[in-house]
């Protein structure tokens, strides 16, 4: 394996901590409890695979920078959802913690309460981490690299 699988690999473990995410939402909605912690549980752990996958492709590249450079509408879309896809980003770890803690200790409504704001900013950073490495290695690829 080396550094430039691991675009493909990130993408598709955000890609299945949405399947995750989604599958509990339902669970607990069909009041499924153990699918629900269940999934969850895979969720928080794709997710985290997916952070250390994150931080150790950066550390690789060592100041490589790939630009979308492809014009017009796309570019636009790019950066708006990577602009909004960033700071939720950063904003999901301490939510998932805050969501996750009170469950743990068996404060649902706590829980409940939380998760009402983590689950939909979750998903969004999920399904946008797709969506920006679709946008910007299969749908308009750039040959830039910039060092």
């Amino acid at each position: 394996m080396h550094a430039s699988d691991l675009p493909l690999i990130n993408a598709s473990l955000n890609a299945l901590s949405t399947v995750f995410i989604l599958g509990g939402i339902a669970f607990i909605k069909n009041d499924m409890k153990q699918a629900h912690i269940l999934s969850m549980i895979c969720a928080l752990v794709t997710s985290t695979v997916f952070l250390g996958c994150y931080l150790t492709y950066h550390y690789l590249k060592h100041g490589v920078v790939t630009h979308f450079t492809y014009p017009g509408w796309p570019k636009a879309l790019y950066f708006f959802i990577l602009g909004t896809h960033t700071p939720l980003a950063a904003l999901t770890v301490p939510l998932v913690l805050m969501t996750i803690i009170p469950a743990f200790k068996a404060i649902y409504e706590k829980h409940r309460r939380i998760a009402k704001w983590t689950f939909p900013i979750w998903l969004y950073v999920s399904v946008t981490g797709v969506l920006v490495y679709l946008m910007l290695y299969v749908w308009f690829p750039s040959s830039e690299i910039v060092r």
